[in-house]
């Protein structure tokens, strides 16, 4: 991997910038890659469109911003509108089918893959606010960027009072995200 972008987009307080730092910071800590991690909300902040980007690469990083992205994990739809720009004709886009609605804004060549995140949050875990984790295991998953051991021990770190939700979480974003590439295969 030279370099792999990844843009997360959604609505203030789904936790984007969590999900961005935490992808960070497994990707340095635990898989050993140069990181960047940039974010960016409007102005009405909670509620509004917000976006946090990362940077991964085997090498330093000479230039820090998201160009033309690998991956765009969206989970809501004012984000997408507002974020899709530059997505890479080849490129991933996950979103949480719930939230999300595509019309044909998009090229044939992204491949497309739907989550029920905030679904499997709220029914599954218990909590609309685990939607970012699930989200989150279905994006390592789906990419293969992050290291699932990795991801999973800095989850258990980071939110040690959560760790039973946050796990959980965690192992049904990966399910959902096995789901959906079987389903795209």
């Amino acid at each position: 991997m030279s370099r792999y972008e990844v843009r997360i987009g959604g609505f203030g307080g789904q936790g984007v910038v969590t999900m961005a730092v935490v992808a960070g910071e497994t990707a340095s800590l635990y898989d050993k890659k140069y990181v960047v991690q940039t974010q960016s909300y409007g102005p009405e902040a909670r509620g509004g469109a917000s976006k946090s980007e990362i940077v991964i690469s085997d090498e330093e990083i000479d230039f820090p911003k998201v160009q033309t992205p690998d991956v765009f994990v969206v989970l809501s739809r004012a984000a997408f509108l507002a974020y899709i720009d530059g997505l890479k004709d080849d490129g991933i886009l996950i979103i949480d089918e719930d939230l999300v609605k595509i019309e044909s804004e998009i090229p044939d060549t992204v491949k497309v893959y739907k989550i029920p995140a905030t679904r499997i949050a709220d029914k599954e875990v218990g909590s609309k606010q685990a939607t970012n984790v699930v989200m989150l295991g279905a994006f390592a998953v789906i990419t293969k960027v992050l290291s699932l051991e990795g991801l999973k021990a800095r989850i258990e770190e980071k939110w040690p009072r959560f760790l039973k939700s946050n796990i959980l979480a965690l192992e049904l974003g990966m399910k959902a995200g096995e789901e959906a590439l079987a389903k795209a295969a």
